[in-house]
Order: C-alpha cells, then sequence, then structure tokens
C-alpha cells in the first residue's frame, strides 16, 4: 500500500497542472476572439442581425391544393337578341314598372324583359315578351318582333346580348297554350332559363306561343 499515496498525489498534482493549463488556454481563446470581434466590429464587416425577422414554416405535401378565387359572376340586363334559325333580331327594354300600359308602349319599340324576371348571368327565368303579326302589311315592324318563334325546334340556339357578353341558350321546348286560359309563365327555375313568349295575331289573342331555352354559355361581345 506504500505506493498508493505517491500514486494519488501524482494524479492530483496533474489534475491541478491540467486546469491550469486549461483556465490559462482559455484566457488566451477569449482574448484572440474579443480582440477579433472588436476589429472586424471596427471595420463594418459584422453581419446585421435582422429585426423583427418573419419565421419561415416550409411544409412538404404532396397533396396540397392551391386555392384561388373564383369572381363573382355577372349580372347585366339584356338589350339585344337574334335567333339565326329564324332570322330574328330585335332589341329588347328594360322597363322598372310592371303597369300593363306602360309595358305596352315598350312593346311598340321591340321586344321587352318582364321587370321581376331574371336577369343575364343570375340563376332564375329571363322571361322576354313580344308582338307577332302575320299581316301582309304592318306600320310598325315592331308588330312582328317576335314572329316565327313557334317554328323554332329543340336544340336551336339562341344569342341574348348584354352591353358587353353574349349569352347563349339552347331551345328546350315550344308550346302553344291558348291565351283566354290565363296560364302564367313562372319566374322560378332551377339554373339559368330563358322563356320568349308572344301571341300569335296582334289584336284578337287566340293562342300564346312560349319558348323554353336552358343556358349554354357566355363570352365577351368582342370575341364573336
Amino acid at each position: 500500500m506504500d505506493w498508493f499515496v505517491p500514486a494519488v498525489a501524482r494524479l492530483v498534482e496533474a489534475s491541478r497542472r491540467i486546469r491550469e493549463e486549461k483556465w490559462r488556454f482559455s484566457g488566451v481563446f477569449a482574448c484572440v476572439f474579443g480582440g477579433s470581434i472588436f476589429a472586424l466590429n471596427t471595420l463594418g464587416l459584422l453581419p446585421e442581425v435582422p429585426v423583427n425577422a418573419p419565421s419561415v414554416s416550409l411544409v412538404a405535401n404532396a397533396n396540397l391544393a392551391v386555392a384561388t378565387s373564383t369572381p363573382a359572376a355577372r349580372v347585366e340586363e339584356p338589350v339585344q337578341i337574334e335567333i339565326s334559325a329564324i332570322n330574328l333580331a330585335a332589341a329588347i327594354a328594360n322597363p322598372t314598372t310592371t303597369n300593363i300600359e306602360a309595358l305596352d308602349g315598350y312593346l311598340l319599340k321591340g321586344a321587352v324583359r318582364y321587370p321581376t324576371s331574371a336577369r343575364l348571368g343570375e340563376a332564375g327565368n329571363v322571361v322576354l315578351f313580344g308582338h307577332s303579326s302575320y299581316l301582309p302589311i304592318v306600320g310598325n315592324q315592331a308588330y312582328k318582333t317576335f314572329d316565327g318563334i313557334q317554328k323554332l325546334a329543340v336544340g336551336d340556339m339562341i344569342d341574348v346580348s348584354a352591353v358587353d357578353a353574349v349569352y347563349t341558350y339552347r331551345v328546350k321546348s315550344v308550346v302553344k297554350k291558348n291565351a283566354a286560359n290565363g296560364d302564367g309563365i313562372s319566374l322560378e327555375a332551377a339554373g339559368r332559363v330563358l322563356t320568349l313568349a308572344t301571341c300569335n295575331s296582334f289584336g284578337a289573342k287566340s293562342d300564346r306561343f312560349v319558348v323554353t331555352a336552358d343556358f349554354v354559355e357566355s363570352h365577351p361581345v368582342s370575341t364573336r
């Protein structure tokens, strides 16, 4: 056991020397590091630390869908109707009153959209009225606005124009109703529908022709 105490003493002395060398090295390193920082700061070479830099989180997701905003559909009043199948073209008025006498006055200038019916671009029934007359001679051509709509066939196309866009409809049905029955036209409709209505003669009205068409598409006037 005589060797134990000297061995421990030597270990303690070695440990003391190691600590002294460590602190000596640490002191030298701190001086060198501090001097370098001071020199770089004096020369303006230290990078600036961003203030209030936003944190960015990157998430990898192969199924991530990019959301896009859908612009709201335009709602417009019709100003012109064209049906190439029967060579029909007429201006459309958009009165704000449902007074019968006032509407009759508008019908003397062309087709009329019923004021409480839908407008172009919105869900519902766009209802257009127009006179028809098969007299050989009439003083006002507006009496013939909707001449021939009863000759339309299922699938025929109808173009209704607003100021900047054309709305195309496809004929779904053509029916004849007895004007004396007073059958009304519903303004409610699923989706976007167009209805044309006229009596079969100007003056004594015995029958009424009603054409129903479904919306197909719309496009700017400039692309026609």
